[in-house]
């Protein structure tokens, strides 16, 4: 008797499954830790395995359990935060650490972990089936690709979320769903690829219905690409005696209570013509051009700190802002090597 799906994907993951810091093998004997689980889980939303990988150690050996990160100033959480992007994801991390630590520990419940700060629909149920064991269907970006192709659905995920998640059920009904979950999760990542999907090897393979029509990477298709609009701004360099002055970006919007470099407001609209260094940076829902310019003194009212030049990776700044201070050094750098010698 041929086996089913659900067994032949199964069976795949448990001799294949990807070695992660925040998995347990399968067939494991521990206890899933359910911190290390929804830590990775918050970590890995938009953000890949690979850039996730030494960030999450860093965490924990900074905060080994959720009580150590419920006790560090919130501060703290958004500098080691810094270059992993979404950092409203830092704040609510922190704000759900501090919850889950006055409760004495995470819910086990999907229902329960929903009512957590920063906890959505996803999160809440890969926590409850992973870390708890409880049934729950799970479905994330990878598992929506395949739940798609498995059944050809031909519409753009964001119209056809729906009709996945019912399908998805199919897969989770009287199989473990942390398993499960995990075990769709590495097949959407390392076999049904957005492109060039390796259907050869795939477990799903004899019954998937997008492999059946002979262009399995055609489906789900991808919605028509939007045009991002254009913002600009000036960041201000102000050094004085081997400090950078910092500022944090308010607690509300874009960067959220970031470590910053002073600058002006972001203006909506194509940057004016400049000869000043800049740089181009491209957030979800819109790409800012940034000037650089220097300054002798922070700018009237501004609050913030001067943070030693040699040791700025420490201040927990954002890609961003990163970015802008190499090219203002690399403009400087340029500027400096363009001097005449002197006879």
């Amino acid at each position: 008797m041929r086996k089913s799906p659900q067994a032949r994907l199964l069976q795949h993951y448990r001799a294949h499954a990807r070695d992660l810091p925040w998995r347990l093998a399968p067939g494991s004997n521990e206890a899933p830790d359910p911190y290390r689980v929804w830590l990775s889980e918050v970590m890995l939303q938009q953000t890949t395995v690979a850039t996730v990988t030494p960030r999450f150690a860093a965490f924990l050996a900074r905060w080994p359990t959720v009580e150590d990160m419920a006790a560090a100033p919130v501060e703290n959480i958004l500098s080691q935060w810094a270059g992993l992007g979404y950092y409203a994801r830092a704040r609510n991390l922190h704000a759900c650490a501090v919850e889950v630590a006055a409760r004495g520990g995470f819910p086990d419940t999907e229902a329960q972990l929903r009512q957590l700060p920063g906890i959505g629909d996803y999160t809440a149920a890969a926590v409850a089936a992973i870390a708890f064991g409880r049934d729950a269907v799970v479905v994330d970006t990878n598992v929506e690709r395949v739940v798609a192709r498995c059944f050809a659905i031909r519409r753009p995920i964001k119209d056809a979320r729906p009709e996945i998640r019912q399908r998805a059920a199919f897969f989770y009904e009287r199989q473990p769903a942390g398993e499960m979950a995990q075990a769709l999760m590495d097949l959407g990542a390392t076999i049904c690829r957005p492109k060039a999907p390796d259907c050869a090897v795939c477990p799903l393979g004899p019954d998937c219905a997008a492999y059946a029509t002979g262009d399995p990477a055609s489906i789900p298709p991808k919605p028509p690409r939007k045009t991002r609009p254009e913002r600009h701004g000036t960041a201000y360099v102000i050094e004085q005696d081997d400090h950078l002055f910092l500022t944090r970006r308010p607690d509300k919007g874009v960067l959220g209570g970031m470590a910053a470099l002073p600058g002006s407001d972001w203006a909506d609209g194509s940057a004016p013509p400049s000869n000043a260094p800049t740089i181009r940076h491209v957030f979800t829902h819109f790409a800012l051009t940034l000037r650089i310019e220097s300054r002798a003194q922070p700018p009237s009212g501004t609050e913030g700190w001067w943070h030693e030049r040699s040791a700025i990776a420490d201040a927990g700044l954002p890609t961003l802002y990163t970015k802008a201070l190499a090219a203002f050094d690399a403009e400087a750098e340029s500027a400096e090597q363009r001097l005449p010698l002197l006879p």
